[in-house]
């Protein structure tokens, strides 16, 4: 219940700042009686869509704390504390990056997740049950694969494409909801109930196919950290590690961390299109037939 508040309250949150944005800079509504303004409707479209997912992508760090509730590491309290933060830093250097802060977050699940605005500013949390039921090489490359998704600047990237997405769901949407109301039912000022039922309908059908598109990128780099983990803590503990995950079938993280995480659910058929992570096999797979000197 938490979650989905904090979920709520966020997203709600984000559109009044963007929402009062708009209106200090003076952009003019895009319906008017003549129809839409098409680049009122543009604007409004890429503040929406770009803005609102780069504020969410600004406050990762503090929204993922709360909704998994996060212990911070900043002094380690014990062995396995000091082993995690020393890790992370080890790979961070590796990698080129800045040392991210790293948490722990309690649910008997194997998992974990990268999230943060930048390469620089970046959070890495494991579960408590990763640590107690991973052995240390599994779990280093858990944690390899993480930072790779860092270095590999993918916040920031999906969080674009989602952005660019959105605007032109949001965009085309209302041309169409316009263009049916004018065209099919007459209305020759304003908006009729029309434009704003097909505005709805093909927001979802629209939306529906964007998701399409982000998640077919979200499986892409799941393969390209795989790769980074295994450059990071050698291929053989990054193959056992997923196939250690494998014979878990871990419970996906919240929905906007999901992308973010080591593993997601699996599927078929259509349900495929849908899925932030490829299957789990097709990614061991993948490291074989990679196979390397690391």
């Amino acid at each position: 219940m938490k979650r989905v508040v904090l979920f709520l309250a966020t997203n709600m949150a984000i559109v009044l700042v963007l929402s009062v944005s708009m209106r200090v800079l003076g952009v003019e509504p895009y319906l008017n009686a003549n129809g839409l303004n098409l680049t009122s409707l543009m604007i409004f479209a890429a503040v929406m869509g770009v803005g609102g997912s780069f504020i969410s992508l600004a406050i990762s760090k503090w929204s993922a704390k709360k909704a998994m509730g996060v212990q911070v590491i900043e002094t380690p309290a014990n062995s396995t504390e000091f082993w995690l933060l020393e890790t992370v830093r080890s790979y961070s250097a590796k990698a080129g990056i800045k040392m991210p802060e790293v948490g722990i977050f309690d649910t008997p699940e194997v998992n974990a997740f990268a999230t943060g605005m930048s390469k620089n500013s970046s959070l890495v949390a494991v579960s408590s049950g990763l640590l107690q039921q991973m052995s240390k090489s599994e779990a280093e490359a858990v944690i390899g694969h993480e930072i790779a998704h860092i270095a590999n600047g993918d916040m920031v990237t999906l969080a674009l494409i989602q952005g660019v997405v959105n605007t032109f769901v949001m965009f085309l949407s209302r041309v169409i909801g316009h263009l049916v109301d004018r065209v099919v039912f007459k209305t020759e000022r304003g908006q009729g109930p029309a434009f704003y039922v097909t505005m709805i309908v093909a927001e979802l059908v629209l939306g529906v196919l964007a998701s399409i598109i982000v998640m077919w990128f979200s499986r892409q780099r799941e393969f390209r950290a795989d790769q980074g983990g295994a450059a990071l803590a050698g291929r053989p503990q990054m193959i056992a590690a997923l196939e250690r995950l494998n014979s878990q079938h871990p419970a996906p993280l919240p929905e906007k961390l999901a992308a973010f995480g080591i593993s997601g659910g699996g599927g078929s058929g259509i349900k495929r299109l849908f899925m932030t992570h490829p299957p789990l096999a097709e990614r061991i797979a993948a490291l074989r037939n990679n196979a390397g000197p690391a």
